[in-house]
């Protein structure tokens, strides 16, 4: 995975328009090997851009806000048992 992209379902701010399109722009140069495209590429390159970006939207949309964090108790009986001695 690209180091730049960041995870961007997330609960407490969810994705921007900008940050998507970040992302897809990231990607699509890791995929093509390209930071700048050739004026012969250049074409491709944005269209590549617009398409993820969009299909990314959708993903996002559709998988909606992630569940919240579990809360664990700090000791659970089983490792009260399985220690000898109070820690």
């Amino acid at each position: 995975m690209c180091r730049s992209i960041k995870v961007l379902r997330r609960r407490e701010a969810p994705a921007t328009s900008d940050e998507v399109a970040a992302a897809a722009l990231q990607f699509v140069r890791k995929i093509s090997g390209m930071r700048n495209p050739s004026k012969a590429n250049e074409q491709a390159f944005n269209r590549a851009i617009t398409e993820i970006s969009a299909s990314s939207d959708r993903l996002l949309e559709a998988l909606g806000l992630p569940a919240p964090p579990r809360v664990r108790p700090e000791h659970s009986a089983t490792q009260e048992e399985s220690q000898p001695y109070p820690l």
